[in-house]
């Protein structure tokens, strides 16, 4: 099998690279190379390191790079492109930044009052996401809804979800309460409590109270954290898209569970693919 193409996923805080050959992985390659660990004079070392080989051996195959190795704090910051857009859009807006090195832009989004909303790495996953009218999920740190119609990007909005867990779970009073032999079962209460009227900064708060109270136990405070925060993520997204019935799910272990409870909780059917295969798939929509 000839190799035709490396594609490139340059985040934040790994670097992965799929030696592709027609629809078959040839090799790859991930690392803790992140962008944010790198300074502006490393980038091509570290792409010549990890894939010097493969481009040895077919000098004239292409790479192409998807992610945060496009932003202000990337190899080169690439303009975003305007949402709604579609792969044409999104190919056009593609940059050269050595001899057979390319990088997909990101996506912007405008709305009213000013509000604004950015995707990097994201457009490629929902373009390879296989849904040409629906909605697609992509858990995270930064997890973003993406409206598709036609198998292009219509609109999409971002929620801190995982780094808003990630911050409670070890600065804020949870970090007292919480014991590590955790009681999955904390997970559907704090979905539950999602559903509340009195929103999400009051369950926060209700989280400690139920432990000092007694009817949560310290083992179930992480899960109901997660549960809550997971819940509040997907009430708001799917109020944003009404009459949403079934969902793609873009991710891995052990995120895909807690999204699937989620998204069951609020009468959605959920389908899933990987992170990896999407994004090659999605690669491969922008060089077609």
């Amino acid at each position: 099998m000839t190799a035709d193409l490396i594609a490139v996923d340059w985040g934040t805080s790994r670097f992965r690279a799929y030696l592709l050959g027609g629809d078959k992985m040839l090799a790859q390659v991930a690392t803790d190379d992140g962008v944010a660990g790198l300074e502006a004079a490393d980038f091509a070392a570290v792409l010549a390191r990890h894939c010097g080989v493969w481009r040895t051996a077919a000098p004239r195959i292409p790479v192409l790079m998807a992610g945060m190795i496009g932003s202000r704090n990337g190899w080169r910051e690439v303009p975003y492109v305007t949402a709604p857009c579609n792969a044409a859009s999104i190919a056009a807006g593609i940059a050269t930044i050595a001899e057979g090195v390319r990088i997909v832009p990101g996506v912007i989004q405008r709305g009213v009052n000013g509000a604004v909303d950015v995707m990097r790495g994201e457009e490629t996953l929902a373009l390879g996401a296989g849904v040409g009218d629906g909605v697609v999920c992509m858990p995270g740190t930064h997890a973003k809804w993406v409206a598709m119609r036609d198998g292009a990007i219509q609109g999409f909005a971002t929620f801190v979800t995982g780094e808003l867990y990630g911050l409670v779970r070890s600065h804020a009073f949870v970090a007292r309460l919480a014991e590590d032999d955790e009681d999955p079962r904390g997970f559907a209460t704090g979905l539950a409590a999602a559903e509340a009227p009195s929103g999400l900064l009051h369950g926060l708060f209700g989280m400690r109270a139920r432990v000092l109270g007694g009817t949560l136990s310290g083992r179930a405070a992480r899960p109901y954290l997660s549960g809550l925060l997971v819940g509040a993520e997907v009430r708001a997204a799917l109020e944003l898209h009404p009459g949403t019935t079934q969902v793609r799910l873009v991710a891995d272990a052990p995120l895909i569970e807690p999204y699937r409870q989620a998204l069951e909780h609020r009468g959605c059917a959920v389908s899933s693919v990987s992170t990896e295969a999407t994004l090659i798939a999605g690669l491969r929509r922008l060089t077609t």
